[in-house]
Order: structure tokens, then C-alpha cells, then sequence
């Protein structure tokens, strides 16, 4: 079998997830690239050697640069915060490698433009990795979409919310600083639902959105604080520079209506990402808390039938399935970073494009920075 090299730019919680993901691929589903653990890179060397140790990497770098430089690696993978994205993939492109990239794209729209002008003008596969879109449930929203089940779409309604942030003493991590995170859920959370709304919904034509902060300072962290766990140095006291919730409604180019809520202080939720769409024969309610179930209802269903049902998306005909268990045995939230991974390398093989791809992600990114641009202005934004 062919093989390619990887080198991974990142080794903390995308650099896990993925680490996991390019050893799982090819030992469950038939690849014709088998990828290869070619090299870790980070900017400590004691943590990043263990990272590397125990996931497989066969080499440890602390400079990206020479990663990328190197002649056989193939594919870099980006796992690190968005601020680090745009030098490297420019860096990557140039060297005629292929990208793996983690969402958010970029820190603006400005940057992820030149990146997909960059990746597009050195012909490698480029791929943003919004995993969510593997997720077997999505994927029968989407089939059941294209098929007409639910007619015209008339809403989306999408929230993303989680609660890490809710105590007053979470340190200021680099989540929190626009320096760093660009801004805050909006970009982080929302990116997330602005990709699955393109994929089953349309594009988007108008945008209006607000946006609050509920604290706005917080201790400063350790200097190891690289975790959502990290504590105080006692060092004072930093400020926030990014919103803590973001609220936006759209327009889509067919007319269907749509609301985004993204937050880090829905206290109680730890990973809600829900969507609802309802069209005029159907409508489709996902929740990723439970993301091998996709509920449906549908008008052609008699009279005395009708209602939501909740449809167990782990049968061998739905996208991905067939690799992993037997019916009703579930999958997990890894296992949509090897559904990734699978269909990137697959790519690479056939010579073709992946969605969604450094265009989408030029896509999501104008309708980040126009909501962001109306929460500031308190005017609609057309795209």
C-alpha cells in the first residue's frame, strides 16, 4: 500500500483527537494511502516528546518551519490555536504540501482569502476540518434534504452552547484573548453551525447579530495553563477581549430564515450543538449530546401517524456505518475525526476536492466577520 507522511503541528486537544484518528483510519476502513506518523511539533520539548510517545509520532520538532521544509513529509496537519493558522498553511502551500486544517480558518477574512488563493494555486488537497458534517446523523439529514423529504426549507434554528467559562476564576487563556482566538464562541462555536447551515441550508445572503461579555477581566493563568483546568499564578488580574456570547439571524439566498446562538455560560450545557430545520413537508432536529440519533417528521406520513421520529443512524447504509459495529452499537465523537481523515486521504488519492475545503472556509469566514461587523455597527450586513 502507498503511504504518505504526516507531520502534526500541535499536540494538545486537536492534536489528541487527530493523533487518534490517523492511527484509526486505516485499521477500520480500506485506504488506498496509508497515512504515516511522520513527525510531532510543538514548542516544548518534554510534554511534546510524551504526546509523541504515546500516540506513535516517530519524530519530535519544535520549529514548524523545518516541518514544513522537510522533503518527506506530505500532509500537515494544523492543530494549533488560529492565530498560528495562516503563517503555516502559506508556509505549507508554498512547499507544495498537502493541508489538514482545524477550524476556525483564520484570524480574518483578509488572511483565510490568501490561504485559499495560496492552497488553490499550489494544487494540494486542502481540507477545514469541521468534523460535525461526518457525523452519520447529518449526513441522513442531508440525504433525506437533497430528496426533497422535507420540501422547501423555510428555518434553521442552531445553538451552540457550552458552560467551561462560567466561573469568575477560570483563568485568561488564550480563548479569551482576540490576539490569540480572533473572538470568542462566535468564531469558535459558531463557525461550527454557519458550516452545517451552508451544508444542509444555503448560502447566506444577509446577516444581523449581536454580541455581550459577562465578565471582563479574570486571573491571569499559570504558565503552564494550557488546559481548560489550568490555575492562577497570582499574578493579578487580565482583561477579556472577546465576547462571552453572540446571538445572529440570517437571511439565506433561498429565503429560509435563520438564528445562531453561540455561548460559553449556558450553565449546564458541556457540548450542546442543536440544530432544528423545518421545511413545508418535513422538518429535522439534531443534537450532538446525542449524535447518533437524527429525529424527523414528515406530512406524508398519514394523518393519524404523524409526529417526530427518532431515527438510530447506526444501520449499515448510512455514510460511514458499515466500517465500525453491528446496528445500534454507537459511535462516538472521535470517530468523526477518522471519517475525516479517511475521506481527506481518499482525496489525495483521486486527485479531487474535499468539502469543506479552505473556499468554504473563505465562505464561513464572511459571514463570521459580517456578524461581527453588525454587532458593532447595529446594522444588517449583506453579503
Amino acid at each position: 500500500m502507498k503511504t504518505m507522511n504526516v507531520g502534526i503541528i500541535g499536540y494538545q486537544f486537536m492534536g489528541k483527537a487527530h493523533s487518534n484518528a490517523w492511527l484509526q483510519a486505516p485499521r477500520f476502513f480500506n485506504m488506498n494511502i496509508k497515512p504515516v506518523l511522520k513527525v510531532a511539533c510543538g514548542r516544548r520539548k518534554e510534554p511534546l516528546q510524551s504526546f509523541a510517545d504515546n500516540w506513535g509520532w516517530e519524530e519530535v520538532e519544535t520549529d514548524w518551519r523545518k516541518v514544513v521544509e522537510r522533503d518527506d513529509i506530505d500532509i500537515i496537519d494544523i492543530a494549533v490555536p488560529q492565530h498560528l493558522h495562516y503563517e503555516i498553511a502559506l508556509a505549507a502551500a508554498k512547499a507544495g504540501k498537502h493541508i489538514f486544517l482545524e477550524k476556525p480558518m483564520a484570524m480574518t477574512l483578509e488572511q483565510a482569502r490568501e490561504m485559499a488563493a495560496a492552497a488553490e494555486d499550489s494544487g494540494v488537497t486542502h481540507y477545514l476540518n469541521h468534523n460535525y458534517r461526518r457525523c452519520p446523523a447529518v449526513r441522513l439529514a442531508k440525504k433525506l434534504i437533497d430528496e426533497g423529504k422535507i420540501g422547501d426549507i423555510y428555518h434553521w434554528r442552531g445553538a451552540y452552547l457550552q458552560d467551561w467559562i462560567t466561573d469568575p476564576q477560570f483563568p485568561l487563556t488564550w480563548h479569551l484573548q482576540k490576539d490569540k482566538a480572533g473572538s470568542g464562541p462566535h468564531g469558535d462555536l459558531n463557525s461550527h453551525s454557519v458550516d452545517l447551515a451552508r451544508y444542509l441550508v444555503g448560502e447566506i445572503a444577509q446577516v444581523t447579530a449581536m454580541t455581550t461579555q459577562f465578565i471582563s477581566e479574570r486571573p491571569l493563568p499559570d504558565a503552564d495553563a494550557a488546559t481548560f483546568k489550568g490555575g492562577t499564578s497570582g499574578a493579578g488580574m487580565g482583561k477579556v477581549t472577546v465576547e462571552d456570547a453572540s446571538f445572529m439571524t440570517v437571511m439565506f439566498k433561498n429565503g429560509a430564515l435563520g438564528s445562531f446562538e453561540a455561548s460559553r455560560f449556558a450553565t449546564g450545557r458541556k457540548n450542546y450543538n442543536f440544530f432544528e430545520i423545518y421545511g413545508s413537508r418535513g422538518s429535522l432536529i439534531f443534537n450532538l449530546e446525542r449524535m447518533n440519533e437524527l429525529e424527523f417528521f414528515s406530512k406524508d406520513d398519514p394523518e393519524y401517524a404523524q409526529g417526530f421520529r427518532t431515527i438510530l443512524a447506526t444501520e449499515s447504509v448510512h455514510d460511514y456505518i458499515a466500517n465500525w459495529w453491528p446496528p445500534g452499537h454507537i459511535i462516538g465523537y472521535e470517530h468523526e475525526f477518522v471519517h475525516a481523515m479517511v475521506d481527506f486521504m481518499d482525496a489525495i488519492n483521486r486527485g479531487t476536492g474535499i468539502a469543506p475545503d479552505f473556499y468554504d472556509g473563505v465562505k464561513e469566514m464572511e459571514v463570521l466577520q459580517a456578524a461581527l461587523d453588525s454587532a458593532s455597527t447595529g446594522k444588517v450586513v449583506v453579503l
